[in-house]
């Protein structure tokens, strides 16, 4: 499904714009009960999404949590070593990712599986990593797609220098950078908002802000909203509902425009919450109440599309069959490949590293060969290789 707009606005309809979200704190356009809201400024960048897309953007976060909950299962069974949650970041990811043409290149944190599904990502590669059987998981080029940033903000940095690549090639193509709440702290976000705005780069901050750095409140960090720091940037900003899938696609398109016709880098803050674990390996019992789970699970992204699709007599049981098939194929596929994954050669993790023969790691190579090597001569060779 494309739900990809191009507009026709001029810059100063997009300043306009600009003044009125500031009549809005958080702007939806579906509430969390599922009625359409009106926003000035946003509802012409949707009029487009028919009914029929709505549902299709609500098989996308219905297979998207299931990607997640299977893969969750698969680490838990010891499949994965590791696995990054994003349940209920849903509209977050595939109303922005929607959004974009197949030219536009993402670079995303190491939670953006559901956008990285929607680039059309290969379920086995997108499992590569996590299996700890591949340092990357699949060519960037061939999905437009840069493999996930586990240095937290790193990747906006790489989004801010493509972009520029793409300005000076005199391409109307759009870099969008995915990160978290938390990375807005770090130097490199800054950074790569300072270089972006003196240059105009043709760039989209996208903040998912889920309200935990792992276990840090983003009200200990920021004592405003995220999205009032990039207009100290000189970097206009949007603060949207991130459990609305339309009001994220209305600002992603904004955006996506506003940087096509030169207007340059725009910030946008999803304001959403991570349901799930911070990673598989995190406890948020210890962080954060029930209550807190159960305000927000009343705000829960796909229910709220459901019950919109409800009263306009498109959510019978058919769609929901259909919708829960995919759903289910989707996941056996996933885990078919995840276990299809062959063990790589010990000595693959020096290929790649160097463009040309670097003597220290030849040796280093070496070293390693070795003590692989001493395990063959060892009658318990197999059963320390196993401890290893």
């Amino acid at each position: 499904m494309s739900t990809t707009h191009e507009g026709t606005r001029t810059h100063e309809a997009h300043e306009d714009i600009t003044a009125l979200l500031k009549l809005e704190d958080v702007v939806q356009l579906i509430s969390p009960t599922g009625e359409r809201q009106s926003s000035p400024g946003f509802d012409s960048w949707v009029d487009d999404v028919t009914t029929e897309q709505l549902a299709d953007l609500y098989e996308d976060m219905v297979v998207v949590r299931r990607i997640d909950t299977e893969a969750t299962a698969l680490q838990r069974q010891g499949e994965l070593g590791l696995w990054p949650p994003l349940l209920g970041q849903e509209a977050a990811q595939i109303g922005s990712a929607r959004a974009l043409r197949s030219d536009d290149f993402v670079f995303s944190s190491y939670r953006e599986n559901g956008v990285a599904y929607c680039r059309g990502v290969n379920f086995t590669d997108l499992m590569r990593v996590w299996r700890g059987t591949a340092a990357s998981g699949w060519n960037p080029y061939e999905v437009g797609m840069a493999t996930p940033a586990v240095i937290i903000g790193a990747q906006t940095l790489h989004a801010t220098g493509y972009a520029l690549g793409c300005q000076f090639d005199g391409s109307d193509s759009v870099a969008i950078a995915y990160f978290g709440d938390g990375a807005t702290s770090q130097g490199d976000v800054n950074e790569a908002m300072v270089f972006a705005a003196s240059f105009q780069a043709p760039v989209v901050f996208f903040c998912q802000n889920n309200q935990w750095a792992i276990s840090e409140p983003v009200g200990l960090q920021s004592k405003r909203h995220l999205s009032d720091r990039a207009p100290g940037f000189g970097i206009p900003s949007m603060r949207v509902d991130g459990n609305d899938v339309l009001a994220v696609m209305a600002a992603t398109r904004i955006a996506l425009d506003r940087a096509r016709t030169g207007g340059g880098p725009t910030f946008i803050e999803a304001v959403t919450y991570r349901m799930g674990p911070h990673t598989t390996s995190d406890d948020p019992t210890r962080y954060r109440s029930a209550s807190e789970l159960d305000e927000w699970r009343a705000k829960d992204p796909i229910t709220r599309l459901a019950a919109l699709l409800e009263s306009r007599g498109v959510f019978p049981d058919e769609l929901g069959s259909r919708v829960n098939s995919k759903a289910d194929a989707v996941a056996r596929d996933m885990r078919a490949g995840c276990l299809s994954i062959a063990k790589p050669n010990p000595l693959s993790v020096f290929e790649n590293v160097f463009a040309e023969p670097h003597s220290g790691l030849e040796r280093q190579k070496s070293q390693y060969a070795a003590y692989l090597a001493s395990f063959d001569s060892d009658p318990d060779a197999s059963t320390q290789g196993d401890r290893s």
